[in-house]
């Protein structure tokens, strides 16, 4: 087949590259974070909280915007958003600032989710093909990128400050090289009265995207545990160093990212549903050994597991979303994508909450029930244009 639109396929790459490094670079840190802040585990899960919360604002704020204005021409805004906002983070020297720069983070990464999300599905859409599960993997090779940096950086003398800004000077000319690239709009700009957005969202039903949300939702709390809590979990449950503690997420991204390069062939192969099956069983077992890690090595090798079953879940969630959008408007995937701040509102103060009440041990352990969910709504992610049967 030849390819219809590479240039809007690498464009949308480096959207995934820049939010990835980001969000890896910033979840790597959250020790050192909690630490110049003397911030215990409570109220480090209560500042966790606060990012999701604001990110679903800020994809309900960007779902608005994309059936009016296209993916390509929202991103473009955005995007660099979320470097300055990491910077902020690094520079924030007292608690109000720290909350200020997580609210304008929390807004980025949840806007930026969504437009880049939608222009995924737009790609995917162009090709006739699976193609999400490739977007997910660029993300996840960039987590891995971005958390081997920050661990180089934990073990120097450079500043938190510093290391965001220097990420920021990389990722912003990217941003801006490839944004003219990016697809500019929508089915429903075309429709009668000119945004189209009204009639999207009444061609947009919620029951599918709630079947969908609620399974994203249980593997996203599972998702917040290992980039938000990983790496605490090594330092303060196995006794490890930081710089170790910070490749937890590192093995975590690198297992996601082997098992996703392999989701797009899975799903023309075999189907969404079985996927999700397979994954969701592998991540139950992922999480019981978490709990029971006797030593460093073990932890990470358990977080490894985790990435490669929590794996075809979220890239194929946001495809079975997209065929209930006939129009292309993004609204479904905003809708959807609003679940995965769910997860996280629910995953990082959870976590923190068990794990001050017990251990992080039976923290980690509860995710086992909670995956158990996904097993049983595979089939929703069962798409007609990609999956045989």
């Amino acid at each position: 087949m030849i390819d219809p639109n590479p240039r809007a396929r690498r464009a949308g790459a480096v959207a995934y590259v820049a939010q990835g490094l980001c969000f890896a670079a910033l979840v790597t840190r959250i020790p050192t974070i909690q630490t110049r802040f003397a911030l215990d585990d409570g109220a480090l899960a209560l500042l966790l909280g606060l990012v999701p919360v604001v990110a679903g604002v800020g994809s309900v704020a960007a779902g608005s915007a994309l059936a009016r204005l296209g993916s390509g021409r929202v991103l473009r805004v955005v995007g660099p958003l979320t470097p300055l906002a990491l910077v902020a983070v690094g520079f924030s020297d007292s608690l109000p600032a720290l909350v200020a720069s997580l609210i304008l983070i929390g807004f980025a990464l949840g806007a930026v989710d969504a437009a880049m999300t939608a222009h995924a599905s737009a790609v995917e859409v162009s090709y006739g093909r699976s193609l999400m599960g490739s977007f997910f993997a660029v993300f996840s090779l960039a987590g891995i990128l971005g958390a081997a940096l920050a661990a180089v950086a934990a073990g120097t003398s450079i500043s938190l400050g510093l290391f965001f800004t220097l990420l920021a000077v990389v990722i912003i000319p990217a941003q801006l090289v490839a944004g003219p690239h990016l697809i500019s709009g929508s089915k429903a700009q075309h429709l009668p009265g000119g945004d189209g957005s009204g009639v999207s969202r009444a061609t947009v039903p919620w029951r599918p995207i709630i079947v969908i949300g609620i399974a994203l939702t249980c593997v996203y709390i599972a998702d917040s545990a290992a980039s938000n809590w990983s790496a605490v979990y090594l330092t303060k449950a196995l006794d490890s160093s930081e710089a170790i503690a910070a490749l937890a997420y590192a093995c975590y991204a690198l297992t996601t990212l082997i098992a996703r390069i392999f989701v797009d062939r899975g799903v023309m192969a075999r189907g969404p549903v079985r996927l999700v099956r397979v994954g969701s069983l592998v991540a139950i077992v992922a999480a019981v050994a978490i709990a029971l890690a006797p030593s460093p090595a073990w932890g990470l090798a358990a977080f490894a597991l985790l990435g490669a079953g929590a794996a075809p879940v979220i890239p194929l969630a946001f495809t079975a979303a997209a065929q209930h959008d006939r129009l292309g408007s993004g609204i479904a995937i905003a809708r959807v994508n609003v679940f995965n701040y769910v997860g996280f509102v629910l995953g990082a103060p959870l976590i923190g909450l068990v794990a001050d009440a017990t251990s992080l041990r039976w923290a980690f352990a509860l995710l086992a029930p909670i995956l158990l969910a996904v097993f049983f709504l595979a089939p929703a992610f069962r798409v007609r244009s990609y999956a045989r049967g």
